[in-house]
């Protein structure tokens, strides 16, 4: 069941609720936090409140309500945007005194036309986390001075002036939740459809500040760290220490994610990448395309070669998991320049190959390719592109159900025996494509797939239309079955195995992330 909120007590009146909706009840607000760390002597008179775009938006406005404040905060992401606009719409018809105060980046870039910002009282463009409190200041203790504006642009805070929000997170988000963290903000890269591209400056959190705050979470009993620094790697000397520091305090069950630069990692992290235990370090890294001419158009710089050998060394020398970033949709990419470096990734074995599909988000200059490229993206969230020059819709929706399907198989752990007989031969994006074509039209639907189903029509394909050996396919089934917990196989390979191999004991319980774990199960 949904939970409403976890910083405070219903019966807690608070001047200030800081609230956002987050995708799931599992991810805790990292920004809110921010806020509330940095709101100095309002602190007390403040509430953090969380939500999730699974409830309903009346009843979200009416606990938001019912904490009667002066000022609501809500964090405004691509992923709420829509949801959070039906809340306050009901919120300003009910108390329109209340002042509704946004952030976030979904309000930081191209705030003319949007119906959320019209029901806004103020919107903080940029990073807010010193700046909100300066507005909550002004409105709760009003002089003779000029009224705020609607539109308030925040500097870029140095981390010498903030206060980390590390305290405000609660036992339970400790126990049940997503913990965020972050060493640095800022990319020193300009693809052009990242938000990250417009925040020129990398800063650092000063290092010992950051370190004990970590050995804070630890204390408390945190055993899994993601990190949302856009470039981790990027300083050698910090990235070093940061791993070190986990190293040494390192205990079963613990799992550190962090995002890096493919084709930057020299001997000095991998010596210490290479020491810490299967499972408990993970790598998303944003490839995004292998054709340089694509790469260009868009403006990321990538050396393919360092990358190649980076990812051949993490593969073959490391036990990190490797979560790997492609785009579909980008200009100048054809589907069999998607198709090429998709198999070129496969090549370099990844454990997961997350496919994106191009999203235009506010304020990037993806938008300068829009003519030339024919760009035509969905207007509602999450400005999905639908069609270009080179795609045209109905394929674009093909490749659309090709990344549902592959994170359903190809991401999950569930299937990494089975998978490789996909292309046994032949290219693993071709094969790949063909089933998941052949899928829909079996299931037509993307979602709501039973697991032992989706492991019957992989089955089924396999001996049906690629003629793999059905004894073959069904052991390699049966492996992964078992590594996923499983006791008795799927009744529609139960006939192709001996009888000796049809029960087999739960693997077993692992503390890591239950993917990663399949991926690592034998």
């Amino acid at each position: 069941m949904a939970k409403l909120a976890t910083a405070a007590s219903l019966i807690v009146m608070p001047d200030i609720v800081l609230t956002t909706l987050n995708a799931k009840y599992i991810h805790a607000a990292f920004g809110l936090r921010y806020l509330f760390a940095n709101l100095g002597e309002l602190q007390p008179r403040a509430v953090i409140a969380e939500f999730d775009i699974n409830l309903r938006p009346l009843d979200i406005a009416e606990a938001l309500l019912a904490r009667e404040s002066k000022i609501i905060g809500f964090g405004i992401y691509i992923w709420n945007v829509e949801e959070t606009t039906e809340v306050i719409t009901a919120i300003k018809r009910i108390r329109p005194e209340i002042k509704i105060i946004l952030g976030g980046p979904e309000v930081s870039y191209e705030t003319d036309g949007q119906k959320i910002l019209e029901l806004a009282d103020h919107v903080i463009t940029g990073e807010a986390d010193l700046k909100f409190a300066e507005v909550c200041r002004a409105l709760l203790e009003p002089n003779a001075g000029a009224p705020l504006p609607k539109i308030i642009l925040a500097e870029l805070p140095e981390f010498s002036r903030l206060e980390l929000p590390y305290d405000f997170y609660t036992a339970a988000d400790l126990s049940h939740r997503i913990v965020y963290v972050e060493a640095s903000r800022g990319c020193p890269f300009t693809c052009e459809f990242c938000l990250s591209s417009l925040d020129i400056p990398v800063r650092q959190v000063p290092l010992d500040k950051f370190l004990a705050a970590m050995q804070n979470l630890l204390d408390r009993g945190l055993k899994q760290f993601k990190f949302v620094d856009r470039t981790f790697n990027l300083n050698i000397l910090t990235s070093k220490a940061l791993l070190n520091f986990f190293l040494a305090r390192y205990q079963p069950g613990m799992f550190f994610h962090f995002e890096m630069i493919p084709d930057r990692l020299p001997a000095e992290l991998r010596e210490v990448i290479a020491k810490f235990p299967p499972g408990s370090l993970q790598f998303e890294v944003g490839i995004q395309t292998f054709n340089p001419e694509v790469g260009t158009l868009i403006s990321r710089r990538q050396n393919y070669e360092r990358l190649t050998d980076n990812f051949n060394y993490l593969c073959q020398e490391t036990s990190v998991h490797i979560h790997a970033d492609l785009i579909i949709g980008l200009p100048g990419e054809t589907v069999e320049s998607f198709g090429a470096g998709f198999d070129r990734l496969i090549a370099l074995g990844p454990q997961e190959i997350q496919v994106g599909i191009l999203k235009r988000l506010r304020g990037t200059p993806i938008i300068r390719h829009d003519a030339e490229w024919q760009m035509l993206y969905n207007a509602h969230p999450p400005y999905d592109i639908l069609q270009n020059k080179l795609i045209d819709f109905a394929t674009m929706q093909r490749l659309r159900r090709f990344a549902k399907y592959w994170d359903l198989v190809g991401n999950s752990g569930n299937f990494v025996e089975i998978l490789p007989l996909l292309w046994r031969a032949g290219s693993p994006f071709a094969n790949f494509f063909r089933f998941s074509n052949w899928l829909y039209a079996q299931l037509g639907r993307t979602d709501t797939i039973s697991l032992v189903r989706l492991a019957e029509k992989l089955f089924e394909f396999l001996t049906s239309e690629l003629k793999i050996e059905t004894q073959l396919a069904a052991e390699k089934l049966w492996l992964d079955w078992q590594r996923g917990g499983h006791r008795d196989p799927p009744e529609k390979i139960r006939a192709f195995l001996p009888a000796e191999q049809t029960t087999r004991p739960r693997p077993g319980k692992s503390n890591l992330p239950k993917r990663q774990a399949r991926h690592l199960a034998v």
